[in-house]
């Protein structure tokens, strides 16, 4: 049976005084959804992507949410020297980073006896290499600063089988694991790592990027009938960024209706 989306929830402070930079956050998914939740809920938010329209229309967004321009700062996470100015950047803004929103990420299709390398690399390099780049930069500072948080954005593809999906599932599979791994090592220094793994959260570009059967198809999957809404996934993200989760690191958050 469908289950009609529910409300849009209203912001809580859950993150105020807080600085958060959320990756690839340009554009209609999940990456703008949680920029913007997290500006209701207090966030001082930094805003990064490798689209310069898109990321200024981005930052016109939330002006008004925020009451400034959020800082837009372009970067491709398969760039490393990209990535550490972005860190470098941020960390001069508003006391420091507390929050990392990992949520760069490619897919694509393609049978595996088919895939071409190129078609292999370029979606473990921005999925799997590009969250590892901006995680070791992130802990560069916060693990001096002795506090912060990093949730990194899965995918159930990383538990669940799917035809044409072995680049992206063992990247996300990857980004899974490193965040279990690397959060054993940043707990001494009081730094949280978790991740949310989302089933299917609907947007534009997904419509334009997928076919309408297998749409249908992972719809029919879902328990409630439907996909998720971009902002539902947000919620899970400001849940594991907040204090309401401080005993908990190391864990990949199912944000899905269905058992992976």
């Amino acid at each position: 049976m469908s289950q009609t989306t529910p409300p849009y929830p209203e912001g809580r402070q859950l993150l105020a005084g807080k600085t958060v930079l959320v990756t690839a956050a340009a554009g209609t998914g999940i990456g703008f959804a949680t920029a913007k939740r997290c500006a209701e809920e207090g966030a001082f938010v930094i805003l990064s992507d490798r689209h310069e329209r898109r990321l200024n229309e981005s930052a016109e967004a939330l002006e008004g949410i925020m009451g400034t321009r959020p800082p837009a700062l372009l970067c491709d996470v398969t760039q490393d020297d990209q990535v550490r100015a972005l860190f470098a950047a941020a960390d001069q803004i508003e006391g420091g980073l507390d929050v990392l929103v990992n949520n760069a990420g490619l897919g694509g299709t393609a049978r595996l006896s088919e895939m071409s390398d190129e078609q292999w690399h370029r979606v473990i390099d921005v999925t799997l290499h590009g969250t590892f780049r901006c995680m070791r930069a992130a802990l560069g500072y916060m693990q001096g600063r002795g506090r912060g948080a990093i949730v990194n954005n899965a995918s159930v593809i990383g538990w669940r089988a799917q035809k044409g999906q072995s680049h992206y599932a063992a990247a996300k599979a990857g980004v899974m694991a490193l965040t279990r791994c690397a959060a054993m090592e940043a707990a001494e220094f009081n730094v949280r790592i978790n991740a949310v793994s989302p089933s299917l959260a609907m947007h534009e570009h997904l419509h334009k990027v997928t076919t309408p059967e297998l749409l249908a198809d992972l719809k029919a999957l879902e328990a409630f009938g439907r996909s998720a809404e971009p902002w539902e996934i947000a919620n899970v993200i400001i849940f594991l960024a907040s204090d309401l989760s401080s005993y908990m690191t190391g864990e990949v958050i199912s944000a899905s209706s269905q058992h992976p």
